[in-house]
Protein backbone atom coordinates (compact mmCIF):
# COMPACT_ATOMS: atom_id res chain seq x y z
CA UNK A 1 0.00 0.00 0.00
CA UNK A 2 1.42 3.46 -0.83
CA UNK A 3 -0.29 6.70 -0.19
CA UNK A 4 -0.74 7.10 -4.20
CA UNK A 5 -3.01 4.10 -3.72
CA UNK A 6 -5.61 5.44 -1.06
CA UNK A 7 -8.57 7.29 -0.88
CA UNK A 8 -8.33 10.54 -0.07
CA UNK A 9 -10.37 13.50 1.05
CA UNK A 10 -9.42 17.01 1.28
CA UNK A 11 -11.38 19.17 4.14
CA UNK A 12 -10.94 22.87 5.09
CA UNK A 13 -10.13 25.56 6.20
CA UNK A 14 -12.75 25.20 8.83
CA UNK A 15 -12.75 26.18 12.30
CA UNK A 16 -13.59 24.81 15.51
CA UNK A 17 -13.05 25.34 19.32
CA UNK A 18 -9.54 23.17 20.20
CA UNK A 19 -10.87 20.02 22.05
CA UNK A 20 -13.24 19.34 18.75
CA UNK A 21 -10.18 20.33 16.29
CA UNK A 22 -8.42 17.46 18.03
CA UNK A 23 -11.57 15.14 18.56
CA UNK A 24 -11.53 15.52 14.75
CA UNK A 25 -8.21 14.39 14.14
CA UNK A 26 -8.36 11.36 16.61
CA UNK A 27 -11.58 10.59 14.75
CA UNK A 28 -9.86 10.79 11.07
CA UNK A 29 -7.82 8.20 11.96
CA UNK A 30 -9.41 6.22 13.44
CA UNK A 31 -11.61 6.15 9.91
CA UNK A 32 -8.62 6.13 8.27
CA UNK A 33 -7.25 2.81 10.07
CA UNK A 34 -10.48 1.05 9.34
CA UNK A 35 -10.31 1.40 5.69
CA UNK A 36 -12.32 4.61 4.82
CA UNK A 37 -10.72 7.76 3.27
CA UNK A 38 -7.45 9.30 4.59
CA UNK A 39 -7.68 12.87 4.87
CA UNK A 40 -5.59 16.34 4.22
CA UNK A 41 -6.93 19.07 5.93
CA UNK A 42 -6.53 23.41 6.53
CA UNK A 43 -7.68 24.91 9.76
CA UNK A 44 -7.41 27.52 12.07
CA UNK A 45 -8.25 27.65 15.29
CA UNK A 46 -10.61 30.33 17.59
CA UNK A 47 -7.71 32.04 19.83
CA UNK A 48 -6.41 28.79 21.47
CA UNK A 49 -2.80 27.38 23.86
CA UNK A 50 -2.54 23.74 22.38
CA UNK A 51 -0.41 22.41 24.92
CA UNK A 52 2.17 19.51 24.71
CA UNK A 53 1.42 16.01 25.52
CA UNK A 54 4.06 16.30 28.40
CA UNK A 55 3.69 19.93 29.39
CA UNK A 56 3.60 21.12 32.97
CA UNK A 57 0.77 22.69 33.80
CA UNK A 58 2.69 24.80 35.88
CA UNK A 59 4.29 26.91 32.77
CA UNK A 60 1.08 28.53 31.64
CA UNK A 61 -0.43 31.06 32.56
CA UNK A 62 -4.16 30.39 32.92
CA UNK A 63 -5.13 33.65 34.48
CA UNK A 64 -3.93 35.54 31.77
CA UNK A 65 -5.66 33.28 28.93
CA UNK A 66 -9.04 33.32 30.84
CA UNK A 67 -8.52 37.11 30.55
CA UNK A 68 -7.67 37.20 26.87
CA UNK A 69 -10.31 34.61 26.23
CA UNK A 70 -7.94 32.27 24.82
CA UNK A 71 -8.88 28.41 24.97
CA UNK A 72 -6.68 25.72 26.26
CA UNK A 73 -6.59 22.23 25.47
CA UNK A 74 -3.83 19.54 25.17
CA UNK A 75 -2.34 17.82 21.95
CA UNK A 76 -1.53 14.45 21.63
CA UNK A 77 1.94 15.20 20.20
CA UNK A 78 5.31 15.96 22.41
CA UNK A 79 6.72 19.78 22.15
CA UNK A 80 5.81 23.17 23.83
CA UNK A 81 2.57 25.37 23.69
CA UNK A 82 2.12 26.81 20.98
CA UNK A 83 -0.61 29.79 20.91
CA UNK A 84 -3.01 29.20 17.82
CA UNK A 85 -4.03 33.31 16.57
CA UNK A 86 -7.59 33.03 14.74
CA UNK A 87 -5.82 35.11 12.27
CA UNK A 88 -2.25 34.94 12.46
CA UNK A 89 -1.34 31.00 13.11
CA UNK A 90 -2.81 28.73 9.92
CA UNK A 91 -2.67 24.76 10.51
CA UNK A 92 -2.49 21.78 9.07
CA UNK A 93 -3.71 17.93 9.31
CA UNK A 94 -2.20 15.00 7.53
CA UNK A 95 -3.89 11.30 8.50
CA UNK A 96 -3.23 8.08 7.03
CA UNK A 97 -2.90 3.99 7.71
CA UNK A 98 0.31 2.95 8.92
CA UNK A 99 1.06 0.84 6.34
CA UNK A 100 0.94 3.50 3.75
CA UNK A 101 3.81 4.99 5.48
CA UNK A 102 7.63 4.74 6.31
CA UNK A 103 8.69 3.05 9.13
CA UNK A 104 11.03 5.43 10.22
CA UNK A 105 9.41 8.82 11.75
CA UNK A 106 12.62 10.97 10.10
CA UNK A 107 11.63 9.42 6.50
CA UNK A 108 7.87 9.78 7.49
CA UNK A 109 8.74 13.48 8.45
CA UNK A 110 10.56 14.20 5.40
CA UNK A 111 7.56 12.52 3.14
CA UNK A 112 4.78 14.57 4.76
CA UNK A 113 6.82 17.92 4.99
CA UNK A 114 6.73 17.90 1.12
CA UNK A 115 3.38 19.80 0.33
CA UNK A 116 4.01 22.28 3.23
CA UNK A 117 7.32 22.81 2.28
CA UNK A 118 5.46 23.23 -1.77
CA UNK A 119 3.54 25.71 -0.35
CA UNK A 120 6.02 28.06 0.55
CA UNK A 121 7.53 27.58 -2.66
CA UNK A 122 4.59 29.12 -4.60
CA UNK A 123 4.04 31.62 -1.72
CA UNK A 124 7.45 32.45 -2.93
CA UNK A 125 8.84 32.04 0.71
CA UNK A 126 12.54 30.75 0.63
CA UNK A 127 11.81 28.08 3.65
CA UNK A 128 13.98 24.84 4.48
CA UNK A 129 14.34 22.31 7.51
CA UNK A 130 16.43 24.11 9.82
CA UNK A 131 20.03 23.12 9.22
CA UNK A 132 20.98 22.01 12.52
CA UNK A 133 19.96 22.10 16.27
CA UNK A 134 19.86 25.24 18.27
CA UNK A 135 19.35 26.02 21.74
CA UNK A 136 16.25 26.55 23.08
CA UNK A 137 14.82 30.41 24.11
CA UNK A 138 11.69 29.50 26.47
CA UNK A 139 11.35 25.71 26.71
CA UNK A 140 7.42 25.66 27.47
CA UNK A 141 6.99 27.60 24.55
CA UNK A 142 6.97 25.20 21.60
CA UNK A 143 8.09 28.21 18.88
CA UNK A 144 10.78 29.22 21.48
CA UNK A 145 11.78 25.30 22.17
CA UNK A 146 15.76 24.14 20.29
CA UNK A 147 15.08 23.68 16.95
CA UNK A 148 15.49 20.10 15.25
CA UNK A 149 16.33 19.64 11.92
CA UNK A 150 13.72 16.84 11.45
CA UNK A 151 10.72 18.75 11.78
CA UNK A 152 11.36 22.78 12.30
CA UNK A 153 10.82 24.53 8.73
CA UNK A 154 12.86 28.30 8.84
CA UNK A 155 12.61 31.14 6.71
CA UNK A 156 15.52 33.35 4.33
CA UNK A 157 16.86 34.11 7.65
CA UNK A 158 16.70 31.59 10.00
CA UNK A 159 13.75 32.46 11.76
CA UNK A 160 11.27 29.73 12.91
CA UNK A 161 8.31 29.51 10.10
CA UNK A 162 6.44 26.46 10.78
CA UNK A 163 6.48 23.07 13.38
CA UNK A 164 5.37 19.51 12.44
CA UNK A 165 4.82 16.79 15.00
CA UNK A 166 3.51 13.33 14.33
CA UNK A 167 2.10 10.14 16.38
CA UNK A 168 0.64 7.41 15.84
CA UNK A 169 -2.58 5.92 16.50
CA UNK A 170 -4.97 2.73 16.17
CA UNK A 171 -3.08 1.54 12.97
CA UNK A 172 -3.13 5.02 11.45
CA UNK A 173 -0.48 7.96 11.14
CA UNK A 174 -1.62 11.89 12.45
CA UNK A 175 0.96 14.49 11.51
CA UNK A 176 -0.53 17.84 12.51
CA UNK A 177 1.80 21.77 11.95
CA UNK A 178 1.53 25.06 12.34
CA UNK A 179 2.26 28.15 10.22
CA UNK A 180 2.94 31.84 10.90
CA UNK A 181 1.12 34.15 8.91
CA UNK A 182 1.32 36.85 10.90
CA UNK A 183 3.25 37.39 14.30
CA UNK A 184 1.33 38.00 17.82
CA UNK A 185 4.27 37.68 20.20
CA UNK A 186 2.82 40.00 22.80
CA UNK A 187 -0.12 37.78 23.15
CA UNK A 188 2.52 34.44 22.33
CA UNK A 189 4.24 35.00 25.31
CA UNK A 190 2.22 36.49 27.56
CA UNK A 191 0.45 33.02 28.00
CA UNK A 192 3.36 31.35 29.94
CA UNK A 193 4.66 32.23 33.13
CA UNK A 194 8.29 32.25 33.26
CA UNK A 195 7.63 35.96 31.09
CA UNK A 196 9.32 35.08 27.72
CA UNK A 197 10.36 38.09 26.25
CA UNK A 198 8.93 39.02 22.91
CA UNK A 199 11.73 40.80 21.54
CA UNK A 200 13.46 37.04 21.61
CA UNK A 201 10.66 35.55 19.90
CA UNK A 202 10.68 37.91 16.98
CA UNK A 203 14.35 36.98 17.14
CA UNK A 204 13.41 33.34 17.06
CA UNK A 205 10.17 33.55 14.98
CA UNK A 206 9.53 34.69 11.30
CA UNK A 207 5.94 34.86 9.17
CA UNK A 208 4.93 34.63 6.19
CA UNK A 209 3.68 38.43 5.67
CA UNK A 210 7.36 39.14 6.68
CA UNK A 211 8.82 37.73 3.77
CA UNK A 212 6.42 38.24 0.72
CA UNK A 213 3.41 40.43 0.15
CA UNK A 214 0.57 37.91 0.34
CA UNK A 215 -2.98 38.26 2.43
CA UNK A 216 -3.91 35.71 4.50
CA UNK A 217 -6.73 34.03 1.72
CA UNK A 218 -4.44 33.45 -0.50
CA UNK A 219 -1.88 31.63 2.02
CA UNK A 220 -4.61 29.22 2.95
CA UNK A 221 -5.54 28.85 -0.40
CA UNK A 222 -1.97 27.83 -1.19
CA UNK A 223 -1.44 25.07 1.75
CA UNK A 224 -4.51 23.38 0.58
CA UNK A 225 -3.76 23.15 -3.06
CA UNK A 226 -0.54 21.49 -2.37
CA UNK A 227 -2.35 18.91 0.16
CA UNK A 228 -4.61 18.35 -2.03
CA UNK A 229 -2.21 17.86 -5.22
CA UNK A 230 0.11 16.01 -3.53
CA UNK A 231 -2.30 13.00 -2.82
CA UNK A 232 -4.71 13.71 -5.37
CA UNK A 233 -7.81 14.43 -2.44
CA UNK A 234 -11.08 14.76 -3.48
CA UNK A 235 -13.16 17.72 -2.06
CA UNK A 236 -14.52 16.16 1.09
CA UNK A 237 -16.04 16.78 4.68
CA UNK A 238 -16.25 15.16 7.75
CA UNK A 239 -19.61 12.68 8.01
CA UNK A 240 -22.37 12.89 10.29
CA UNK A 241 -21.09 10.18 12.65
CA UNK A 242 -17.80 10.83 12.32
CA UNK A 243 -18.85 15.07 13.76
CA UNK A 244 -20.98 12.87 16.55
CA UNK A 245 -18.13 11.38 17.63
CA UNK A 246 -15.92 13.34 17.68
CA UNK A 247 -17.80 15.97 19.91
CA UNK A 248 -18.12 13.16 22.15
CA UNK A 249 -14.53 12.53 22.33
CA UNK A 250 -13.79 16.53 22.54
CA UNK A 251 -16.31 16.16 25.48
CA UNK A 252 -15.43 13.14 27.12
CA UNK A 253 -10.99 13.81 26.54
CA UNK A 254 -9.73 17.08 25.25
CA UNK A 255 -12.09 19.48 26.95
CA UNK A 256 -11.95 18.16 30.61
CA UNK A 257 -9.31 18.68 33.58
CA UNK A 258 -8.20 15.61 33.75
CA UNK A 259 -6.43 15.80 30.36
CA UNK A 260 -6.13 19.66 29.82
CA UNK A 261 -4.72 20.40 33.05
CA UNK A 262 -3.10 16.76 34.10
CA UNK A 263 0.71 16.52 35.84
CA UNK A 264 3.34 15.59 32.92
Amino acid sequence: MTLAELEWRVVGEERHEGPLTMGLEEIAAETAASGGPATVRVYTWPDTLSLGYGQDPDTIDWAFCEREGIGVTRRPTGGGAIYHDSYADLSYGIVAPAGAVPGNLMECYELFCEPILDAFERMGVDASFVDGKREAVHQPACYLRELHPAHDIVGPDGRKLAGNAQYRQKDAVIQHGSLSVSLEPDRHCGCFTGNPDPADFRERVGAIDEYVDIDRESVVATLRETLSEWVDADEGAWTDDELSRARERAQSKYATDEWVRRDP
